[in-house]
C-alpha cells in the first residue's frame, strides 16, 4: 500500500512539473498598463472622392498653378478643422484622391469643395458620400 501511495505521489509531481514546463505564466499588468475598455461613439463624416474632371486640357504651367492652389486650399481646410484626412491615390486611375470632411452637412462639404481651384476649373470633380466611423478615429 505504501508503495502504491508513493507511486501515485511521484506521478502527481511528475504531471505537475510537466505542466509547468510547457506553459509560461504571463506577467500581470501594472496599473499603468491597464486600460479601460474603450467605448465607441459613432459620428458621421463625409468621404469625398476626387475624380478626374472633364476639363484636363490645361497647359503645364496652368496645371501647376491649379495644383499649387489645390494644395493651399487643402492646407487651409485642414487648419480650419474642416478636413481630417486628405491624400492622393497612388495610381493613375480616375479617382485622384480623397478628403474626409468633419462638417455637419452635405451642403457645407459641397460649398467647401467649390473653394478648390482644381475643382472650380473642372480639372477635378467630386463625389460626396456620407460615412460613419468611430469619433476621433486615427490612422496608424
Amino acid at each position: 500500500m505504501n508503495r502504491m501511495l508513493l507511486m501515485l505521489f511521484l506521478l502527481a509531481v511528475s504531471v505537475s512539473a510537466q505542466d509547468k514546463k510547457g506553459t509560461k505564466e504571463l506577467p500581470k499588468p501594472s496599473g499603468s498598463e491597464l486600460k479601460e475598455e474603450k467605448k465607441w461613439e459613432m459620428k458621421q463624416y463625409h468621404l469625398v472622392l476626387l475624380k478626374r474632371g472633364p476639363i484636363r486640357n490645361q497647359d503645364s504651367a496652368t496645371a501647376a498653378l491649379l495644383q499649387k492652389g489645390h494644395m493651399e486650399n487643402i492646407t487651409r481646410l485642414y487648419n480650419e478643422g474642416k478636413i481630417d484626412i486628405a491624400g492622393p491615390m497612388m495610381n493613375d486611375g480616375d479617382i485622384r484622391g480623397i478628403f474626409v470632411f468633419n462638417v455637419a452637412s452635405y451642403e457645407e462639404v459641397l460649398s467647401l469643395c467649390n473653394t478648390d481651384p482644381a475643382i472650380k476649373a473642372g480639372r477635378l470633380s467630386v463625389e460626396i458620400l456620407p460615412w460613419y466611423a468611430a469619433k476621433g478615429s486615427v490612422l496608424r
